[in-house]
């Protein structure tokens, strides 16, 4: 590749990328007045999980009553605005092509806005109170979560051919139709994971810039340069959305930004043939969603708690750590196992 080509690619990254901060941060503060004038504002849960009352989780979070979510709508729209604006680039010659490339982004595309329309219906069932957990329930969200997964990994073998992962420092395996499960798997538990994870103020955006830059990386060596471009858009956007997002939270990312980021870090994941390293990229995510596993399981074996509450984050917070420090140590967490991710992930894209 020509050192003019190399300049264009790199130009249509970074310059995608700072565009969607400098557009998600300008947007950012009239989106919030708007979602304050139509009181979308977030109503605390008074179930848990387990089906009891969630008593704890409202004194430790009851202050927040009020403000406002689906602020993952800044996220999605900005990152929409971008790919079609670059389209205009693209035409004058400046860069080798606009961000909507089938082959690279038609999938994580389709994935972010289907996957944020379900999250929006959740949000809104949150904001007019709807529903026993105020919100939908979690066996018809992840019904329709499973059955958008099944279609991608359906269209993922039997379309795309997709039959194998590769094990970084090892080697590629053939798995055949074992690829359809472990899609479905990927993206329901990725999505969820980050769902679970977006409780305190600043932590899953946190977190989040750090896998689709991790995932940037992973592309731009592979040569997959607009699904680079891709992440980068959603990093920017991320990093315009989480200025207005740290605590105290002007507003919250909501289901229909949780969901729908979640959803599309696995379809990247699975497209860089990258799942081997999900788990250490995602480090955090995981975490979480092991706490509320581990706690539900001992309550209906045992009838006994592991954690003061799930997820964990809320158990440091129930010990008396503020939640400032949890989501920078959770951060801190997150990058130092992003870092060895992207490694072991770059050591498979160079083919060892």
């Amino acid at each position: 590749m020509d050192l003019v080509s190399n300049i264009r690619h790199l130009a249509l990254i970074f310059g995608s990328q700072i565009a969607a901060f400098a557009l998600a941060a300008l947007l950012a503060p009239t989106f919030i007045r708007l979602l304050h004038k139509y009181k979308c504002s977030k109503q605390i849960r008074e179930i848990a999980s387990t089906g009891e009352s969630a008593s704890i989780f409202q004194s430790l979070h009851g202050k927040k009553k009020g403000i406002p979510t689906m602020g993952g709508i800044l996220i999605w729209g900005t990152v929409l605005i971008i790919c079609l604006a670059s389209y205009i680039p693209a035409n004058l010659g400046i860069t080798n092509s606009s961000l909507i490339e089938r082959e690279e982004t038609y999938l994580p595309i389709f994935t972010l806005i289907t996957t944020a329309l379900l999250g929006a219906v959740d949000d809104y069932f949150n904001i007019r109170g709807l529903g026993k957990s105020k919100g939908l329930n979690i066996k018809p969200k992840f019904l329709w979560l499973t059955l958008f997964a099944t279609a991608g990994a359906l269209w993922f073998y039997y379309r795309l051919g997709y039959d194998q992962i590769h094990l970084p420092g090892v080697g590629d395996f053939f798995i055949d139709w074992w690829y359809i499960p472990l899609f479905i798997l990927v993206i329901t538990s990725t999505a969820n994971a980050v769902n679970i994870t977006d409780g305190l103020d600043g932590l899953a955006g946190g977190l989040l810039i750090t896998a689709f830059g991790a995932f940037a990386i992973i592309a731009f060596a592979q040569g997959l340069f607009i699904l680079a471009a891709f992440c980068a858009v959603i990093v920017g956007a991320l990093i315009g959305f989480i200025w207005f997002n740290i605590f105290p939270a002007h507003f919250i990312m909501g289901d229909t930004g949780a969901i729908s980021l979640g959803a599309t870090l696995g379809v990247i994941a699975m497209m860089t043939d990258s799942v081997a390293v999900l788990p250490l990229i995602g480090f955090v995510f995981v975490i979480e969603t092991l706490s509320v596993i581990i706690q539900i399981t001992s309550k209906k074996l045992f009838g006994k708690k592991v954690f003061l509450i799930a997820p964990i984050h809320h158990h440091f917070e129930k010990k008396g750590w503020s939640e400032p420090n949890i989501v920078m140590r959770f951060w801190i967490i997150g990058a130092f196992t992003a870092s060895l991710g992207l490694i072991l992930g770059l050591l498979g894209a160079a083919g060892a």
